[in-house]
């Protein structure tokens, strides 16, 4: 499996796996299988957790071209946990700590994804638009399009949203 257009989207129908090859591909990359990014192991989800794709990393062989070692793995079932961990785990007292719960859950959806996602890096979104009305949905579209513009970004993403699935120039894979 390739992933050669900056944005692919794995589909299927709820139980085929989509969730757990991300979290197959989070475990190989460094992230936390509970959402988050390498050294973002903030929240204990162990008892929680459904550890398949945990299981499945090992498994699996990266071949990065090029290599992006930063990243995120966003997991629309552990966001409030993993936001809040964030929130009080910012220590530049200088800097307004995130606040990604005050507004709507959709809302913290977005300010979160355009807060994180915002580097070359490596992001695994799993089911990103759970929170996120239609017309929310296309403006999130519409900001993975103008981040792909800035910077160089790997986005590999589980969704079963027909708009998500519309995504133009996306690699779609179903599972």
């Amino acid at each position: 499996m390739t992933f050669e257009t900056q944005v692919t989207i794995i589909v299927g129908e709820s139980g085929t796996g989509k969730s757990t090859l991300l979290e197959g591909i989070a475990d190989l990359a460094g992230f936390d299988e509970a959402g988050g990014g390498k050294g973002y192991r903030l929240v204990d989800h162990s008892r929680a957790l459904d550890k398949s794709g945990t299981l499945l990393g090992p498994a699996l062989r990266a071949g990065w071209l090029p290599k992006l070692s930063d990243g995120w793995f966003f997991r629309a079932e552990s966001f409030v946990s993993v936001a809040r961990s964030l929130d009080v785990a910012t220590l530049d007292v200088r800097a307004a700590p995130p606040d990604f719960l005050s507004a709507s859950h959709g809302e913290g959806f977005l300010d979160f994804f355009k807060k994180r996602l915002r580097k070359r890096a490596l992001y695994l979104l799993d089911e990103p638009e759970a929170a996120l009305p239609p017309a929310r949905q296309i403006e999130f579209m519409k900001f993975l399009r103008r981040m792909g513009k800035e910077a160089e970004l790997q986005i590999v993403l589980a969704t079963p949203s027909p708009l998500l699935m519309a995504y133009p120039g996306a690699t779609l894979l179903r599972i």
